[in-house]
């Protein structure tokens, strides 16, 4: 019997405070394995400061010595602590660990438990496959209406086929045509969607806003009328949920249109807008300062038709977060399950943790992710880790590592981006990560992985899938070949399946489960490709997706890579009773992998070009659940 297996603890909360818990620790060790024990100690910490408890000696049975804190231990809310145990055996100090990487007589982060202090995803999350809409592309419900009305500023297509403007209008206007994709259009594929093994219906901005991507929100409390009427947007979540998904919605509150209600620059509304007078009543909703003697307010990225709104006054986080306020009416007016918080790092933690608090007011079982593209544990906020906020965030992190993998053999950065994450993000987050297929903000995978424009760097700054030359987003007629298309297919295919059994929310974007391509933005959010589609792909989607929510294990599941190479590299998903394995090969040659030592029994969960257990075909990948 190895040393983990000779000692077990088990941590238990006994009492709940007004911001914290408080925990019993016990550990038993086997001294037929240990011989003699003391000086057994507790160490705990949030990664930086860390307390250490004295264990007192309980009893000694035939077989186990048993020690537990004398005092509970009190502690705060928090997302993420990491702990360990010391003892003394025979006389010789030892560590008692969750991993054994350093040796015997020191201890990294990466090797200890984590403990979360009333902090926990929802159940529903973990393991979930999501379908995320770009609403005004999806689909265009012709059986109630046939013409959209014509509004000022915006142009319709004439027809759903017809290729995205790729930028700006005439009249130097950005984002303003739309394709009128709307709720009942939703509504009438929810049996489509459900059978890609979706459980999340995430819709991008449905309230009425003066761009398609509805990102410039004009109006929190009424639904675009493109899209439908409030009474369809319910409709829309009572029937998702009837058949078994949940339904989150993209939250934008760190800027509102220009053109809003609320700031009325052009005069459309029939209010007085922060732009037309300080005495407006939404004028504190702003951020503003003085330059050169005058008032000026402060824009997203200085773009001029969003303005930033002011967490730090009293007046905009009581009309978002407050009683009766946005948060509260969108959960009592559309019965929704949880929300996407836009760019949730550029607003203050005090005004994300009144955000999740509205949210669970109205549904304790919500989930609220986060829009970040860094770290979220490595810039000095407390949005995540504090226990008080998001509960998770889009994994900007991991996909730009699998997108370098899989087109560059970049195994040391995947390796890296693996253990950093899998170490400094809570557990529940980690469960919980929107793993995406593409997203409304970067060119689509099936793009990526066709050509060799993407950047091969390293860096924060460099993702992987920026263009060497900006203009190519808006060059139309770079459309893939077939052979292109094929190839890109093929890489596509090995990267969904390695998200499908990895921790986490697998996140379908919309059309790229038929093959739907785009290059940059904003040909990445041209409309679904409803009767060109791949049904190839689509079959596979539907088939991997059925195979990850087929393994229950998953939700909770530890999760280890077995070995990484460069063109080639195997996971391991298990807890105390399931082990699954998963191989991957991005190689025009047959690998041969041994499978784990004491399993003589086996089932084939997936495959991806007829592998086997023994042969790992080409572009080939294999999940197995050992037994």
């Amino acid at each position: 019997m190895g040393k983990e297996s000779s000692i077990f603890h088990r941590i238990t909360e006994v009492s709940k405070l007004q911001d914290g818990g408080v925990f019993e620790v016990f550990v038993k060790f086997c001294m037929s394995d240990l011989g003699w024990i003391d000086d057994v100690k507790f160490s705990i910490g949030d990664g930086t400061v860390k307390t250490v408890r004295q264990m007192k000696h309980m009893k000694n049975d035939e077989e186990f010595a048993y020690f537990k804190l004398e005092e509970p231990l009190s502690l705060k809310t928090s997302a993420l602590y990491y702990y360990y145990f010391s003892f003394k055996s025979e006389g010789n100090f030892r560590y008692y660990k969750k991993k054994n990487r350093t040796g015997e007589n020191s201890v990294s982060n990466a090797e200890c438990w984590k403990l979360a202090v009333n902090f926990s995803a929802p159940e529903w999350a973990k393991n979930a496959i999501m379908y995320h809409i770009f609403v005004d592309r999806y689909r265009r419900s012709s059986k109630e209406r046939t013409e959209l009305i014509q509004i000022p500023g915006r142009t319709i297509h004439t027809s759903w086929n017809e290729p995205v403007v790729l930028g700006p209008n005439e009249n130097g206007d950005w984002n303003v045509d739309f394709y009128g994709g709307n709720a009942k259009g939703i509504e009438e594929t929810l049996d489509y969607i459900k059978k890609l093994g979706v459980t999340i219906l995430y819709l991008s901005p449905i309230v009425e806003s003066t761009s398609n991507h509805r990102y410039d929100t004009g109006d929190y409390r009424k639904v675009d009328p493109y899209f439908g009427t409030n009474e369809e947007m319910r409709s829309l979540c009572d029937k998702a949920h009837r058949k078994g998904m949940k339904v989150i919605l993209d939250g934008v509150f760190n800027h509102t249109g220009n053109g809003s209600k609320y700031f009325n620059e052009y005069g459309r509304y029939d209010t007085v807008g922060a732009f037309q007078s300080v005495d407006s009543p939404y004028f504190p909703f702003y951020k503003v300062r003085w330059e050169d003697g005058k008032l000026k307010f402060s824009y997203w990225y200085n773009i001029p038709n969003v303005p930033e709104c002011n967490w730090y006054s009293k007046e905009w986080p009581d009309f978002i977060c407050g009683e009766g306020g946005v948060i509260d009416y969108w959960y009592q007016e559309f019965g929704i399950d949880g929300i996407r918080y836009d760019v949730v790092d550029e607003i203050p933690d005090e005004g994300v943790y009144l955000c999740c608090d509205s949210g669970k007011r109205n549904n304790s079982d919500s989930l609220f992710i986060g829009e970040v593209w860094k770290n979220p544990m490595r810039q000095n906020r407390g949005y995540m880790g504090s226990g008080k906020g998001m509960h998770t965030v889009m994994n900007y992190q991991w996909e730009d590592s699998l997108i370098r993998y899989y087109k560059y053999g970049a195994s040391r950065f995947l390796q890296e981006k693996i253990e950093e994450i899998m170490t400094e993000y809570p557990e529940d987050s980690i469960r919980t990560l929107m793993n995406f297929t593409s997203t409304h903000d970067i060119s689509r995978l099936s793009e990526i992985f066709a050509r060799d424009c993407f950047n091969k760097e390293y860096g924060d700054e460099k993702w992987a899938w920026n263009l060497l030359d900006d203009s190519m987003r808006l060059d139309g007629t770079l459309k893939l070949s077939n052979s292109e298309y094929k190839q890109g297919r093929r890489t596509l295919m090995l990267y969904i399946f390695t998200i499908m059994f990895m921790p986490g929310i697998v996140s379908i974007f919309y059309g790229d489960e038929v093959g739907l391509g785009g290059l940059g933005n904003l040909a990445n959010r041209a409309p679904y490709p409803w009767g060109r589609r791949d049904k190839k792909l689509l079959k596979f989607f539907r088939e991997v997706g059925k195979a990850r929510i087929s393994q229950e294990f998953l939700k909770n599941a530890e999760f280890e890579p077995i070995e990484v190479h460069d063109w080639w590299w195997s996971y391991k998903r298990y807890d105390d009773e399931n082990m699954l394995v998963v191989y991957f090969n991005n190689t025009e040659d047959v690998l041969h992998p041994t499978l784990l030592e004491g399993y003589k029994e086996y089932e084939i969960i997936a495959n991806l070009n007829n592998c086997t257990i023994t042969d790992i075909s080409p572009y080939g990948a294999i999940a197995i659940k050992l037994m």
